[in-house]
């Protein structure tokens, strides 16, 4: 099997197609521009984290090893988990509540509809908005952390794509989950999903304080795999694992995208 037919059954034509979406990017941007402070106000929980968790609780942890066995401050193995986060949770936010609205209430699909995108195009379009929304706070976030000196590393400039790629990941994901959602409810389950994630992916100790099944676990956590990355780079500890990190982003990201195209597809057209 070639590498273009597996493309080809994992993304469908239509997404593969989504060429119009920079209309929906442009239709959002035009939206938002009076609703900044909304955007911004997701940037301070993970700056909250990082003050009174990798500064404060840091004070009494020093130091902890990191990635290659050396020895780093708490706070400059904390902030990489929490730039990671701060990707996650911009991309999830409006991949889920927003995108719920305009669906279920709003009807902004089918109003779209009438133009010439097509589903394929919507579902490019919201999940490249959701994570140019995480990439904001992640951007604002490595500036904290270029002025605090937790970015030792040159490499952790490339940190920016890698919150790009955790952001692609939980946007698609993010969206093709909620359109299988019927009401707000639903979204308790949103919460119940990312809380874990959010505490257990290494995000504030190293993975072998846990027994070694919960290790395995954790290992299966998408966030995991972008906080490996963006530590990775932030401290300058680079290897062949990071491959299959962002292998493993991608494939997430892509499958999401497969499956909310189709969903749009078959909710709004069929």
């Amino acid at each position: 099997m070639t590498s273009g037919t597996l493309v080809s059954r994992v993304v469908p034509a239509a997404v593969l197609g989504g060429r119009r979406a920079r209309h929906l990017l442009e239709r959002n941007f035009l939206v938002y521009r009076r609703m900044w402070v909304v955007v911004l106000s997701g940037f301070f929980e993970p700056l909250f984290y990082l003050f009174s968790i990798g500064i404060g609780i840091g004070e009494l942890v020093g130091n902890v090893t990191g990635p290659d066995g050396r020895p780093v401050s708490y706070a400059a193995y904390v902030a990489p988990a929490l730039l990671a986060s701060a990707a996650m949770n911009g991309a999830v936010y409006e991949s889920t509540f927003n995108i719920f609205f305009k669906l279920k209430y709003a009807r902004t699909y089918d109003a779209i509809l009438a133009t010439p995108l097509a589903p394929g195009d919507i579902a490019v379009g919201e999940i490249v908005w959701s994570l140019i929304r995480g990439a904001l706070y992640a951007a604002a976030f490595m500036v904290v952390m270029a002025v605090m000196g937790l970015m030792p590393s040159a490499w952790g400039i490339l940190s920016l794509p890698a919150a790009l790629l955790i952001g692609f990941a939980f946007a698609a994901a993010g969206m093709a989950a909620t359109s299988f959602m019927r009401s707000w409810q639903d979204f308790d389950l949103v919460q119940l999903v990312t809380l874990p994630l959010f505490l257990f992916s290494a995000t504030f100790y190293p993975l072998d304080v846990y027994p070694e099944w919960l290790q395995w676990v954790a290992q299966t956590s998408p966030l995991y795999h972008g906080v490996s990355v963006i530590r990775a780079l932030t401290l300058g500890n680079l290897d062949w694992s990071l491959i299959w990190h962002v292998t493993f982003l991608a494939a997430m990201g892509l499958i999401g995208l497969a499956i909310t195209a189709r969903r749009l597809e078959k909710m709004l057209v069929s």
